[in-house]
C-alpha cells in the first residue's frame, strides 16, 4: 500500500493534457470501480517484453509497433482488430524473413483511446466546445453533450480493451498466426506491386515450411506468436487505477498495457507523467521531438532508468524527415557516452504531418521513407543499433497518407478518409514500409 501511495505523488506535479472532468465525485467513483477489476495484462508478460526489447537494444531483434492513431469504441470490432493484427503479422514476416531478424510485435491497441490536442477547445461557426480528446474522454460529434468529458468512458475503455486483448490472444495462439497461412493473409486485397512482392516472399516461406515438414521439424513458434500491446499513458487517473502490486515481487506494474509511453508534450522531467511511470516496472517509451536536447535525454534516463536495466527504456524519435539527420546524432552520442542501455525506435509519422488546402491532415509516404532512412543512417554513422519502428496504421484500405504504389493523391484523400485524429498508413502502404525497413536491416547486417 505504501507503493500505491508513492504512485499517487504524481498529483503534486503538473499534469498536462488532462481533461476538465465536470464531476470529480463521479470520477472518483469510476476510478475506484476500475481498481476492483482484473488486470488487463500481467507482470510476467511485461517482464518478457522487457527482455525482448533488450535484445533490440543490442541489434539482436527489431521492434515493430503499429496500430491506430486513436482507437475508437465503434471500430473495436472483430473485423477491424483482425485486419490490424494481420497487417502487423505480415509486416513482421517481411522483416523476419527478409532481414533474418526476430521481430518483437507490439500493437498500438487495447488502450490507445486518448489523444492530446494542441488546443483544449475547438471553435466552429462561433461555437466553442471542448476538443475531442479520444473516446475514453468524450465524443467526436460537435455538440455540448458529446464533447463534455464523461468519466464513465474510462470504464468503457477498459471493457473494449479487455475484448480487444481477448481477440488478440485468440488470433495469435489459435492458428491465425500459423506461418503455413502466409498466403491466406493476403487474400481479398488487390494485386499491386506491394502485394505481389509479398506473394513472392510468401511462396519462399511455403517452400521453407515444406522443407521443415519433410525434415520432421515441428515447433510451436511456427504456429503461434507473442503479440504485446502498448499505448500512450496520457490519462493519469486511468493509469493509476490500473496499476497493481505484483504478488511475486511486490513491485508495481501498470496493468493497462505491457508497455506505456510518454508523449512529446508530457515528457517534462518534473511533470506528473514522468513521475508516475518512474514508479512502475513495465518497459517505458518516451517520444522525442526535434527540440529535444542532450540534457533532456540524460535527465530522462536518470528518472526512468537510473540503474541502467536493459529493455526498460525506449526512446521513440519523431523528428521529421528534414531534420532527423541533424538533430538525432547529438542525442545518440549523449546516450552512448552515458553508457546506460536505451533502445532507439523511429516514429516517422508525427514529424511529417501536413494539412492540405482542403483541410485534410495527412502525411507523404516519401517523407516517412526519408525519415526511416535518416534514422538508419544516423545509427550506422554512430555505430549504434536502430531498434525498431513505430507506425500509425490500419488494416483497412483507407486514403489518409499520400503516395504509395497505388498512389493516393490530394484529390482522392476524401474517398476513404476515416481517421478521427491523425492519418494512418493503409495495409498496402504498411507493407511497402516493411520491405523498405527489411532492406535497411539487411544493409545494417552487412
Amino acid at each position: 500500500m505504501d507503493q500505491l501511495n508513492e504512485l499517487a505523488k504524481w498529483r503534486a506535479k503538473e499534469a498536462k493534457h488532462q481533461p476538465s472532468w465536470p464531476d470529480l465525485d463521479k470520477l472518483k467513483d469510476d476510478t475506484d470501480y476500475l481498481r476492483t477489476l482484473p488486470p488487463l495484462v500481467f507482470a510476467g508478460e511485461a517482464d518478457k517484453l522487457r527482455r525482448e526489447i533488450a535484445l533490440a537494444s543490442r541489434g539482436e531483434s527489431f521492434v515493430l509497433m503499429g496500430g491506430d492513431c486513436a482507437e475508437t469504441f465503434a471500430e473495436s470490432t472483430a473485423d477491424h482488430i483482425r485486419e490490424k493484427i494481420r497487417t502487423i503479422l505480415q509486416m513482421a514476416v517481411v522483416l523476419t524473413y527478409g532481414a533474418s531478424v526476430p521481430v518483437v510485435k507490439i500493437g498500438r491497441m487495447a488502450g490507445q483511446f486518448a489523444k492530446p490536442r494542441s488546443k483544449p477547445t475547438e471553435v466552429r461557426d462561433g461555437v466553442e466546445l471542448p476538443s475531442y480528446l479520444g473516446d475514453i474522454v468524450n465524443g467526436f460529434d460537435f455538440t455540448p453533450e458529446a464533447r463534455t468529458p464523461d468519466s464513465s468512458r474510462l470504464i468503457q475503455a477498459y471493457q473494449h480493451s479487455a475484448a480487444t486483448l481477448n481477440l488478440i490472444r485468440a488470433f495469435t495462439t489459435g492458428g491465425f498466426a500459423d506461418l503455413s497461412k502466409v498466403h491466406e493473409w493476403n487474400k481479398g486485397f488487390m494485386q499491386n506491386p506491394a502485394y505481389a512482392k509479398y506473394e513472392n516472399l510468401a511462396t519462399e516461406i511455403d517452400r521453407a515450411m515444406r522443407f521443415l515438414h519433410a525434415a520432421r521439424v515441428s515447433d510451436e513458434s511456427l504456429r503461434t506468436v507473442d503479440m504485446y500491446v502498448a499505448h500512450e499513458a496520457l490519462l493519469l487517473d486511468y493509469e493509476e487505477a490500473l496499476t497493481r502490486i505484483d504478488s511475486r515481487t511486490g513491485n508495481l506494474y501498470n496493468c493497462s498495457a505491457h508497455m506505456l509511453w510518454i508523449g512529446e508534450r508530457t515528457r517534462g522531467i518534473d511533470d506528473a507523467h514522468v513521475d508516475m511511470l518512474s514508479r512502475v516496472h513495465n518497459p517505458i517509451g518516451v517520444k522525442l521531438g526535434p527540440t529535444t536536447q542532450s540534457s533532456d535525454v540524460l535527465a530522462l534516463i536518470d528518472a526512468l532508468n537510473p540503474e541502467g536495466e536493459e529493455g526498460r527504456l525506449t526512446f521513440i524519435t519523431r523528428m521529421g524527415a528534414g531534420v532527423i539527420r541533424d538533430r538525432l546524432p547529438s542525442l545518440v552520442e549523449a546516450v552512448k557516452g552515458d553508457g546506460r542501455p536505451v533502445t532507439w525506435v523511429s516514429d516517422p509519422m508525427h514529424g511529417n504531418t501536413i494539412t492540405t488546402d482542403e483541410g485534410f491532415k495527412t502525411r507523404r509516404l516519401k517523407d516517412i521513407f526519408d525519415e526511416i532512412n535518416g534514422f538508419f543512417a544516423v545509427h550506422s554513422q554512430m555505430g549504434t543499433h536502430p531498434g525498431g519502428i513505430h507506425l500509425e496504421l490500419t488494416g483497412d484500405d483507407v486514403t489518409e497518407v499520400l503516395g504509395g504504389s497505388e498512389e493516393v493523391l490530394e484529390e482522392t484523400l476524401g474517398e476513404r478518409y476515416e481517421t478521427l485524429v491523425d492519418p494512418r498508413l493503409n495495409h498496402q502502404q504498411s507493407l511497402e514500409i516493411a520491405f523498405l525497413v527489411a532492406e535497411a536491416l539487411q544493409e545494417t547486417a552487412l
